[in-house]
């Protein structure tokens, strides 16, 4: 199986064992959660399942739930009441401890409020996105304001870890996030401990959240070549 293919099929066998008629649901962003609202929403076109609100975690989101006719709420929606049944999304690396890294869309700040406001979680990968140590191989995406870029570096760069400005591919200058802020790429020398570096990041005036995830516990569907998916808990 390809890739794709392997996204595909994990994220439809996450929305069948995991989403229910009446569910208030956050969606991820990037390609293997627009494999997520794309069979969602043809669960709920055939009728399979009715009454779903979704809150979407960026515009590409929100633009596939639309082309899927699944209703589309905030969080401060009198139907959501700030909070949510279950979110799914993906994730750049997951660890052992089910820890992961989330933001190489650029969604990370509402994916991480969507997520710690969700009685259940799901991740959704492949076998390839499942380490030993996160932020060695893919970096720890930091979303921070324009203005804090160079004093964050600096921190940063004083504690031994590598830097990049996250560039657009497509425009001239950085990547400027939904929010209006940009991003800093982070890769670690050596293994750290997630728990402690998620709140460390924070710490720093200027950064607004990273993207590490740690201190709600998913499920986690990982698909493989062969067409098996495993759901991984703790």
């Amino acid at each position: 199986m390809t890739i794709q293919e392997i996204k595909q099929k994990t994220g439809k066998a996450a929305v069948e064992a995991l989403v229910k008629s009446g569910m208030k649901i956050g969606l991820g962003t990037g390609s293997t959660a627009l494999y997520v609202i794309q069979h969602l929403g043809l669960l709920v076109q055939q009728g399979v399942l009715h009454d779903i609100a979704a809150v979407p975690t960026s515009f590409q989101s929100a633009q596939e739930c639309y082309k899927s006719n699944i209703p589309v709420y905030s969080l401060d929606s009198p139907r959501i009441k700030g909070r949510l049944d279950l979110s799914i999304d993906g994730a750049d690396e997951v660890d052992r401890n089910l820890f992961c890294i989330k933001g190489g869309g650029g969604a990370l700040l509402l994916e991480k409020i969507i997520a710690y406001n969700s009685d259940a979680y799901c991740l959704v990968v492949d076998k390839t996105k499942c380490v030993e140590n996160l932020g060695l191989v893919f970096p720890v995406p930091l979303e921070l304001v324009p203005e804090a870029r160079v004093p964050v570096t600096q921190a940063l760069e004083r504690r031994g870890l590598k830097v990049t400005l996250r560039e657009a591919v497509r425009k001239v200058g950085p990547v400027i996030t939904e929010h209006g802020n940009i991003l800093l790429d982070v890769l670690f020398p050596e293994p750290v401990n997630p728990v402690e570096w998620e709140s460390a990041f924070v710490q720093i005036a200027g950064v607004v959240e990273s993207g590490f995830f740690t201190k709600t516990k998913p499920a986690v569907f990982v698909g493989s070549e062969s067409g098996e998916v495993d759901r991984l808990c703790l």
